[in-house]
């Protein structure tokens, strides 16, 4: 049936809250676009005359192709080259989508989505339903065709998963630049000991290039073997200048909530470092250099004033 406009405006109301839950459902930036628009044409070919909530019908038609999506995603990472990491978004992205609270903040950090990549799909959705949208348990039952107890007792078990992580601590933006100011220092300084000076004694730093761009398979682990890598990683380099077609201008900025770098070559974002900081230190970074992973961040650095570089490297 075709849709009037009215039925239109109703859906594009709905769009920045719908590519928020498949964002944090899937990880992906562009897997969450494809799913809203898969659930646009599902809204197209319904008879929405009889639709009587269609924000409660769009989040459970959308939960559900996401959850079909990620038993799939599970095989293909399975395949992937390297380690897979979520696709970073940087702060004013409408995908990151509601930040009033703090389980709202935790819910799209880097740290969390990665541990939610251990859930089971039903779990993941009940979690992230419950915890980042406050969806209550009768309508998390009824989106996911489970009792309210099952419900329940999935996020208990989700909760349970994530509690397991790395505690995280909450900083504003103003503290963030001052956390990668002292970070990009110490890294630029030639030297090992300013850096491991920053860092949990069990540190790691994690790269995802996804056999496009170079990144280690296996993650640095431990606080001098995580500062000898950023040691090298922020040295100039004739080999690294032809790898990412010329030098890199230097960022601070926030992604997902955390302190992060970004690196840009012109005008084209090359890589999100994301910082995750705990009461201890710097206790893990997260490196996303897979450029199908950045073409989000590109555009979206191409819309916004970010200012001056900190630095220049390579």
């Amino acid at each position: 049936m075709a849709l009037t406009v009215s039925d239109v405006e109703r859906f594009e109301a709905s769009r920045h809250r719908l590519e928020a839950i498949a964002y944090r459902l899937l990880g992906s930036a562009s897997e969450a676009e494809d799913a809203v628009q898969e659930t646009f044409l599902r809204w197209q070919a319904a008879d929405v005359a009889r639709v009587e909530v269609p924000e409660a019908w769009l989040t459970k038609v959308l939960t559900n192709l996401c959850l079909n999506q990620l038993t799939s995603a599970r095989a293909r990472r399975e395949t992937y080259v390297g380690q897979w990491l979520p696709e970073p978004l940087l702060a004013g992205d409408p995908m990151l989508g509601p930040a009033e609270t703090a389980e709202q903040r935790e819910s799209v950090s880097l740290a969390v989505l990665a541990l939610l990549e251990r859930l089971a799909p039903a779990e993941r959705a009940v979690y992230v339903l419950r915890e980042a949208f406050g969806y209550p348990h009768r309508e998390i039952a009824a989106i996911l065709d489970i009792t309210e107890d099952a419900s329940q007792q999935t996020l208990h078990r989700a909760r349970k998963h994530v509690a397991q992580g790395r505690a995280r601590t909450e900083v504003d933006g103003a503290a963030a630049r001052r956390i990668v100011d002292e970070f990009l220092a110490a890294a630029t300084s030639g030297r090992t000991e300013p850096l491991v000076r920053l860092l949990t004694q069990d540190a790691v730093s994690i790269g995802d290039g996804g056999g496009k761009v170079p990144a280690r398979a296996k993650a640095f682990e431990g606080a001098r073997a995580v500062a000898t890598f950023m040691r090298g990683l922020f040295k100039p380099g004739k080999a690294k200048r032809e790898l990412t077609g010329g030098p890199a201008d230097i960022y601070a900025v926030t992604a997902n909530g955390d302190p992060a770098v970004v690196a840009v070559v012109h005008g084209r974002v090359i890589g999100i470092m994301c910082l995750e900081v705990t009461p201890e230190g710097l206790a893990g970074f997260r490196n996303q250099v897979n450029p199908d992973k950045l073409e989000r961040a590109t555009r979206r650095w191409a819309a916004t004033d970010h200012g001056e570089p900190l630095l220049q490297v390579f």
